[in-house]
């Protein structure tokens, strides 16, 4: 009658913890003697255990991982002093130095900073250029 009245046993997860880890340490033949549930219970007890401690999710992180601020320093202090560089000139010099960087990454941080492309960043306006030339009366042909 008494084993009519209980039903199976639920245990809970601070039950389960305990001889999931002794499970361990107890050789695989006598684990059916010291321990009250089936053989394949324990094993799987203990796989649930490790993978709720190693889940490692402190260390997911969603896309790209953000570049280097002193990276983005040398990106931007070579595009100051190198105004005929594009970003792919640019990229080439902390690649030199062992820095693995994309082409698009060095024109993002340039663009982002307000750093104009290679072109338009130093020089003579189109004006400015004809104006110097010898022989011109400073009129731009139409």
């Amino acid at each position: 009658m008494l084993r009519r009245q209980i039903a199976r046993v639920r245990y809970e997860s601070a039950d389960r913890i305990w001889p999931a880890v002794l499970s361990r340490l107890v050789p695989r033949e006598r684990r059916r003697q010291v321990f009250t549930v089936t053989p394949t219970t324990l094993p799987a007890w203990h796989r649930r255990l490790v993978s709720r401690k190693w889940t490692f999710t402190e260390r997911r992180h969603p896309g790209r991982p953000p570049t280097a601020p002193t990276i983005k320093q040398l990106i931007l202090r070579l595009a100051r002093e190198n105004s005929t560089w594009g970003h792919r000139h640019i990229q080439g010099e902390p690649a030199r130095l062992g820095y693995s960087i994309a082409p698009s990454t060095v024109g993002e941080i340039l663009q982002s900073s307000g750093v104009d492309p290679a072109p338009h960043r130093s020089g003579p306006t189109w004006r400015q250029f004809l104006t110097i030339q010898p022989g011109s009366t400073g009129l731009i042909p139409e």
